[in-house]
């Protein structure tokens, strides 16, 4: 098992001296904010998985793997850490002993609701230690903290885009918004890194949606943000190995089989194997009257092609049912109902689901092109599925976080750390001092530069609110809360 006391970035473990050398340091200020976006437009990053950063690694792996431990274990091993991975140094034991002494991690967190939507360069939170011996563990955990933290919070802004291209189509062709949660399904688990990535990841996305196949992000979610409800739902769906399974002279007969095996609820069906539009144009036709007898919906699932083709036609296509696009055959073939904006409604035993490969351009083609074909834009119609592509391929720099130093006590004289490169692009340009955000004139705004006596007096005031202190719980957050915020925008 990973051990806590070693969760950071190599170098890290040499910074006590490097600040003993400096005067005597009391405490390290520290603040985690997004400082600018790769995604053009964005304005504002979730900030999302704080509470489960505080309870899992520095509750529950602290104690499991460094505080219960006997102390004599835990120094022998972390001298025989230093020394084979920096060979002769002064690093020394003896402040991971007094830590071990103390009992708990002697930080605490002030933070935005988790949940909110925070602009760029403004601070989701700070960090500080409480016991001056401590001033080393403030960032000793900077790269733990932001390791755990980038992730669900990246994921969820990205969700959110996803929900506002719905959102404004369903609004535009007159649908109910109330399908849009289970619009955007998360297909991504499979590649993501390690289970705990991938539900750390879905929790941005079920902070904003409801559809996923992530299953472990719904243990996640109840046993950090203390939810029983509903978290998470998916359907009854095959796979290729099920309908492949007899070869192509049995695909009719797995249809057929499959379709009244389950007679109630959901059914998706991937029906690519072979010759999807086969399955379109023959096959579906002979299968309407089991559909239609279905006390449920019958979802059809392509999984091969360029999407929006698949879905909305591709008017260059030589095979009839290609040129219409699933919809419109699916449409042609069980009908459905006008809505009061003049848009059409599959009837409620038929829909569509496509998840590979749709990225925030293809989600919005799909939206326009169906809805320039006449079709609600809505889940009565279809679902698209949001995957690893989407959810894997962004880092911690997409939207710049990063945790820095601001202020500082030495030898009890305050410092407003700050840095100002004048190399680069000013992006790496931070805030001075203690910080708040404050609300003002309708909007938030950062004012920085504070010393301690200017900040406390600025506490009434300032957005972040005491989370968590020495190993303990200040303030909890539900998932209802968490969902709230987030749709807040």
């Amino acid at each position: 098992m990973l051990k806590f006391i070693t969760m950071t970035d190599g170098y890290k473990v040499g910074h006590k001296p490097m600040f003993d050398a400096l005067g005597k340091v009391s405490t390290i200020y520290s603040n985690g904010t997004f400082r600018g976006s790769r995604i053009k437009e964005q304005e504002k990053v979730v900030f999302l998985g704080l509470q489960f950063l505080l309870q899992h690694y520095l509750m529950e792996v602290a104690e499991e793997t460094f505080f219960s431990q006997p102390k004599k274990k835990v120094l022998d091993y972390y001298q025989r850490r230093l020394d084979g991975y920096l060979g002769p140094n002064n690093i020394g034991v003896e402040h991971i002993g007094a830590l071990h002494d103390l009992g708990y991690i002697p930080l605490e967190f002030y933070a935005v609701p988790e949940g909110t939507h925070v602009k760029l360069k403004h601070p989701a939170f700070t960090v500080e230690n409480t016991h001056p011996d401590f001033y080393w563990v403030t960032n000793y955990f900077e790269t733990l903290i932001s390791d755990v933290l980038w992730q669900p919070c990246t994921s969820a802004t990205t969700a959110y885009r996803y929900y506002k291209i719905f959102k404004k189509y369903a609004d535009e062709t007159g649908g109910n918004v109330a399908g849009i949660p289970y619009q955007g399904h998360n297909f991504s688990m499979r590649g993501m890194v390690l289970p705990e990535g991938a539900a750390l990841s879905d929790l941005g996305h079920l902070s904003v949606f409801k559809g996923s196949d992530t299953l472990p992000t719904i243990d996640l979610i109840e046993d950090y943000y203390g939810c029983l409800d509903v978290i998470a739902q998916s359907v009854a769906a095959s796979e290729h190995s099920v309908m492949t399974l007899l070869g192509k002279e049995g695909e009719y007969y797995t249809l057929e089989s499959l379709i009244k095996n389950q007679p109630n609820g959901f059914l998706s069906l991937v029906v690519d194997g072979f010759n999807f539009w086969k399955v379109i144009g023959e096959y579906l036709p002979k299968l309407k009257p089991s559909i239609m007898a279905r006390n449920g919906k019958t979802i059809i699932r392509p999984d091969t092609g360029t999407p929006e083709d698949i879905l909305c036609g591709d008017e260059n296509h030589t095979n009839p049912f290609a040129r219409k696009g699933l919809i419109e055959c699916l449409w042609d073939l069980f009908g459905g109902t006008i809505n009061s904006a003049g848009y059409k409604v599959l009837d409620s035993h038929i829909g569509s689901i496509y998840g590979d490969s749709i990225t925030e351009e293809r989600a919005l083609a799909i939206c326009a092109r169906l809805k320039a074909k006449g079709f609600a834009c809505t889940l009565e119609n279809f679902v698209l599925g949001i995957g690893s592509f989407t959810y894997n391929f962004v880092t911690r720099d997409t939207h710049g976080f990063a945790i820095k130093a601001t202020y500082g006590v030495v030898n009890d004289e305050e410092r407003l750390i700050f840095k100002d490169p004048q190399t680069g692009d000013g992006l790496k340009k931070s805030a001075r001092g203690r910080l708040a955000l404050i609300e003002q004139d309708g909007d938030v705004v950062l004012v920085d530069g504070l010393n301690k006596a200017d900040h406390l007096a600025l506490m009434d005031k300032n957005l972040h609110k005491l989370v968590w202190r020495n190993s303990a719980f200040v303030r909890r957050y539900t998932w209802d809360d968490v969902r709230v915020n987030v749709m807040k925008g």
